[in-house]
């Protein structure tokens, strides 16, 4: 009889933890790839802290937007500016934007190369005609980083003369790659990226050439749980939040119109 009641004990505790799990808020999330470093490391402490699980999701900036854009089911997207697509599709709540932060594209070389004068527009654009190769994400594939280190190029009026010198990388994680193999001598992505061991990062490029890209949120409109989806993007525009962006080489919290 004890051996019942043991045995009976033991699947309603089982019972009880199963549906407990079940029950656990699930909140999905979409974001450009030059934030997830920092994203990555900041799901635990929300996880801990809420209870809810977060399903995040990568890729360019301009791929994000545009599956933002379709009405792809994401509770908490993340894009950057300009996005009035997003806003006119319907699919955010306008109301819940919130700046989570901005980062620059970067210079980086080779560990224990020299590393070149960035200091200004005209150090950058003899740094670039001087080398013999550099690597970018690849603007075609919808890369921020890529897309503004372009205009960057066409702002310094040197991007056709540097295209013989470009090796085009799948994200900024391999123009990373490409640099610390001494592929190329100048590898460029935002700061937030740079976490190759085999690179020294130079710095960022001047804000004159190169604005820095901001990411903010929204809350769905097609969000499952709104209030769950509200508590991860408070989460990400926290001092907790603030203090992780900047490890990672962002600042936080610098929104701007769309």
């Amino acid at each position: 009889m004890r051996s019942t009641r043991s045995l009976l004990a033991l699947v309603v505790i089982v019972f009880a933890g199963a549906c407990s799990a079940q029950a656990q808020t699930e909140v999905t999330l979409i974001a450009p790839g030059g934030i997830r470093a920092a994203i990555e490391k900041l799901i635990p402490g929300y996880e801990a802290k809420t209870g809810n699980k977060v399903k995040a999701t990568y890729g360019s900036g301009l791929g994000t937007k545009k599956q933002v854009t379709n009405g792809e089911p994401f509770d908490v997207p993340v894009v950057q500016p300009p996005y009035p697509e997003v806003i006119a599709s319907g699919n955010v709540i306008a109301s819940s934007v919130t700046p989570l932060a901005s980062v620059s594209v970067g210079v980086a070389v080779k560990k224990g190369t020299p590393k070149p004068d960035i200091s200004t527009p005209e150090a950058v654009r003899k740094m670039l005609l001087a080398t013999k190769s550099i690597s970018y994400p690849n603007a075609a594939g919808g890369a921020a980083a890529g897309v503004s280190f372009e205009e960057t190029l066409k702002k310094l009026g040197i991007f056709d003369e540097m295209q013989p010198k470009i090796k085009r990388a799948q994200g900024g994680a391999g123009a990373m790659q490409l640099t610390a193999k001494g592929e190329v001598e100048i590898g460029l992505t935002f700061l937030s990226e740079m976490d190759d061991p085999g690179i020294d990062i130079v710095g960022p490029l001047p804000k004159s050439i190169s604005e820095p890209t901001v990411l903010v949120g929204f809350v769905s409109a097609h969000a499952k749980d709104p209030a769950a989806a509200k508590s991860l993007l408070e989460y990400l525009s926290s001092p907790v939040a603030a203090a992780v962006y900047k490890s990672q080489g962002m600042q936080p919290g610098r929104g701007r119109d769309q």
